[in-house]
């Protein structure tokens, strides 16, 4: 087979080798999953050395952990704030209904819906900007509460069977 010597002086840098083989992998048309048997050979026959290969198999698995942590702390905060939305919705609509019941006179139940609903936009703000330091701070907040709720369960697990 004869070589174009155009492209056997084609060079590619690390970020555009990496870049390449991503999209074709991607594009590949391979439902399966691969074993760590084949992992194991693309690496050698990319001349990616064990320890290198291992620590990139680690940090996989650390990135799929706290995405997964992310994720549950989402819909944590999402089903916190439906929550609150509910209860904006009841107390609301009953403390307008009151107020109707009354003449309507004065309509504080207004006053009352819309500084409530300016809290509950904000708190919705917060949950769905992910962004900034504050979800960061909040995340590692919840994340301490969930660790040391998990230590205290096992402990007592542990105290239980005795």
């Amino acid at each position: 087979m004869a070589i174009n010597p155009s492209k056997a002086t084609l060079t590619y840098s690390q970020e555009q080798v990496q870049q390449i083989l991503n999209l074709a992998i991607a594009q590949q048309d391979y439902d399966g999953e691969f074993s760590h048997a084949q992992l194991l050979e693309i690496a050698e026959e990319l001349g990616i050395p064990q320890p290198t290969l291992d620590q990139a198999i680690q940090n996989v698995k650390t990135q799929q952990s706290e995405l997964a942590r992310r994720q549950s702390f989402d819909q944590y905060r999402r089903a916190n704030l439906r929550k609150k939305a509910g209860r904006y919705a009841i107390a609301n609509s009953s403390l307008i209904l009151v107020n109707a019941l009354m003449g309507f006179s004065f309509p504080w139940s207004l006053y009352i819906a819309l500084l409530w609903g300016l809290r509950l936009g904000l708190n919705a703000w917060n949950v769905f900007h992910t962004g900034d330091e504050a979800y960061e701070q909040a995340f590692r907040r919840w994340e301490r509460k969930h660790q040391l709720q998990q230590k205290a369960d096992t402990w007592l697990g542990r105290i239980l069977s005795i």
